[in-house]
């Protein structure tokens, strides 16, 4: 079972020589909490709301820090922006990307896991890693697509 991410934070923070700060500990349970894909700026605006005087590069270099520490993932999706994604698990999804609103819906399907799997054996090749992002319009901006049609 994985450790509570304040924990693994410490632990990282303490193998590497590095203080514990409580700027750290509130940017990390303010993007665990969030829940979702997040950029640093919309990370560093949701901090501005309860830690006013925080700044955009403390927030940047502590989710660097979180990436080193595995507790967060850099994700560079088509649209340009880096967002960070809370590594709760060392489970494998994909993503839907809403092209429109920037929605990212994660999603596991086996049975597309298994046809990548099948493709790369057939193939004789060793996969590593991979990821499968699906890029189009969420629920939301089709219905407001057709309101507009």
């Amino acid at each position: 079972m994985r450790k509570p991410a304040a924990q693994q934070l410490q632990d990282y923070l303490a193998g590497q020589g590095l203080k514990s700060t409580h700027q750290r500990d509130e940017i990390l349970a303010v993007f665990v909490s969030a829940g979702r894909h997040l950029s640093v700026e919309e990370l560093y605006e949701l901090m501005k709301k309860e830690h006013p005087r925080i700044g955009y590069a403390t927030v940047y270099r502590t989710m660097k820090l979180f990436a080193q520490a595995g507790l967060a993932e850099e994700l560079r999706f088509d649209d340009g922006f880096t967002r960070y994604e809370y590594k709760a698990s060392d489970g494998h999804h994909d993503h839907l990307i809403c092209t429109r609103c920037g929605r990212i819906i994660e999603f596991e399907n086996d049975r597309i896991e298994e046809l990548q799997e099948s493709v790369a054996k057939k193939n004789r090749f060793l996969a590593q890693s991979h990821k499968l992002e699906i890029y189009g319009l969420c629920g939301d901006c089709r219905g407001k697509r057709a309101k507009k049609e």
